[in-house]
């Protein structure tokens, strides 16, 4: 087995940065966790307890907690970038600036969704920064001088580094209590893949590696898309007979848009895929199955959104996967539907009926 990194720094403090800097510092790494804002961070390190995100478990004080941002990269030999996906770029090039100059720490992303505007995977997003930053340009894309022979020589910048994604079926309340769970390290960099799988398996975390980083982050992206249309389907109290159709439907066209994007077919009847597909509709504390069962009882949209905390992923997510469908010209009526309701005012029984009613086909998946 290759050699497990041993200096982590966790970009964001939500509840999966938190279970995941739990599990790594139980294996006696060095743990950093890196917060956006400085209240929340002094809040945590007063008490030793992420009461916001994952309440009820306390932090040991070898993990160092921070909102520094010139010093959480310090002695870093991996990141986890932990930040929900539509806030990625403004952390990114916040944090980008401020890498070992010269050097290409890698990163593993554990978001899941697409950015909106520029339908990009999480990791996409990453590299993208951070070769802009690495080519001197700032966050619109434009150089910061158009004369640089008049500037004093710069110091090497970052490179872009390995990128990867650790996803699977894990809800981070069942994590924290060290559950068994079973999940993916996608990357291109196989050896990077390989060092991951070590670096986080334990006794209870079983890692697999994947070549196939598309496949991985879009499974992750459009599963919490079926997961609203799931939650729907509970708070219509349509019945499982639908909510298992829902599922089978929902993962053909997660398959189809896939394989027209060019991922793995088989990597969506995997963990990553199915796997992560059934949790995020059946887990009773799931934020996108719980936002999908409030809109099925009727409640809004915005008061949905304000009452759960975190990121609800699915609601963005929703809209750059009806983009990508566009554009790679792939029928997803699910995923549709789910857009009328949340963007179109789209009556959640309505869309039930207009998909039942659609016309008669052969069956397929893929």
């Amino acid at each position: 087995m290759p050699d497990s990194f041993q200096n982590v720094t966790f970009v964001g403090d939500g509840a999966m940065a938190t279970v995941l800097a739990l599990l790594l510092e139980s294996r006696g790494l060095n743990v950093t966790v890196w917060g956006p804002t400085a209240e929340n961070v002094a809040e945590v390190i007063q008490t030793r307890e992420n009461r916001r995100y994952l309440p009820g478990h306390r932090l040991p004080d070898s993990i160092r907690l921070t909102a520094s941002d010139s010093s959480c990269f310090r002695n870093a030999d991996l990141i986890v970038s932990a930040i929900p996906t539509q806030y990625v770029r403004s952390v990114w090039e916040r944090l980008a600036p401020h890498l070992p100059e010269g050097e290409s720490v890698p990163v593993v992303s554990v978001a899941k969704g697409i950015e909106k505007g520029t339908i990009l995977r999480p990791t996409q997003i990453i590299g993208d920064v951070i070769e802009k930053v690495s080519r001197g340009q700032g966050a619109e894309g434009t150089s910061e001088s158009a004369d640089s022979s008049s500037q004093a020589p710069k110091p090497p910048s970052p490179q872009v580094p390995s990128l990867a994604s650790l996803s699977g079926p894990s809800v981070a309340d069942e994590l924290a209590k060290c559950l068994p769970a079973t999940v993916a390290a996608a990357s291109e960099d196989t050896e990077f893949a390989a060092r991951l799988q070590t670096t986080f398996t334990t006794q209870w975390f079983r890692v697999y590696t994947n070549p196939d980083l598309v496949g991985v982050e879009l499974a992750g992206a459009l599963k919490n898309v079926i997961a609203l249309a799931a939650g729907i389907l509970d708070g219509l109290q349509a019945g499982n007979n639908a909510k298992s159709a829902l599922l089978s439907r929902g993962l053909a066209e997660i398959t189809r848009l896939g394989v027209a994007m060019g991922a793995t077919p088989e990597t969506f009847f995997g963990l990553t895929g199915v796997g992560d597909l059934a949790t995020t509709c059946f887990s009773p504390t799931g934020r996108n199955r719980t936002a999908g069962e409030l809109l099925g009882k009727g409640k809004k949209l915005d008061q949905i959104l304000e009452d759960i905390p975190g990121v609800v992923e699915g609601v963005p997510t929703t809209k750059a996967v009806v983009d990508l469908a566009q554009k790679h010209n792939v029928e997803m009526p699910i995923t549709q539907a789910v857009n009328q309701v949340l963007f179109e005012n789209l009556d959640p029984l309505d869309a039930i009926s207009n998909l039942m009613s659609r016309e008669p086909k052969t069956e397929r998946v893929g």
